[in-house]
């Protein structure tokens, strides 16, 4: 899927997030057999309202079941491949640096993408759905830009300088 397609509002991701966030989904689902065994063998310990074994290994299935919906969905959604290269406004895969306009000298450069990329960089990485993401996105260098903070407050923001992503 190229950055272009608009058919999916699948956050960014590199190629390189994308196999480790597949591998990591194909593992889990490799493990079910041995999950539903060892549930299976704690259920044979005896009165399962007395059991931690058996609440543990299916506390535990329970999460790995979420990991894998939610990682199927994820990827599915998943805008996969280089990123922008040609940045003329915030787009997920872009490198932007903003300063906060009540203190032009507190800067902060993010990547604009998935947390779920963070693993392959030393950027801050903040979601296109974030208060602040989404008050950027499609703005261009000098533009500034109020949006309400979680907390309730309202900040305004000036998008100093736009790159693509290099990861």
């Amino acid at each position: 899927m190229s950055m272009t397609d608009n058919s999916s509002t699948g956050a960014w991701l590199s190629q390189e997030a994308y196999d480790r966030l597949k591998a990591e989904l194909d593992e889990h689902i490799a493990n079910r057999p041995a999950m539903a065994a060892e549930i299976n063998a704690r259920r044979e310990e005896g009165d399962l309202r007395e059991n931690g074994g058996y609440h543990a290994a299916k506390d535990e299935q329970g999460k790995i079941e979420s990991r894998i919906r939610y990682l199927e969905d994820f990827l599915r959604k998943a805008q996969v491949g280089e990123a922008p290269v040609d940045v003329k406004g915030v787009t997920p895969g872009s490198v932007v640096t903003i300063a906060f306009d009540d203190d032009p000298e507190d800067t902060e450069t993010f990547l604009l993408g998935s947390r779920e990329i963070s693993a392959t960089t030393d950027l801050t990485v903040y979601s296109p759905e974030s208060a602040l993401g989404a008050a950027i996105l499609g703005h261009a260098e000098g533009d500034t830009v109020t949006y309400t903070a979680p907390s309730g407050a309202e900040l305004k923001v000036k998008v100093l300088k736009l790159e693509p992503f290099e990861g």
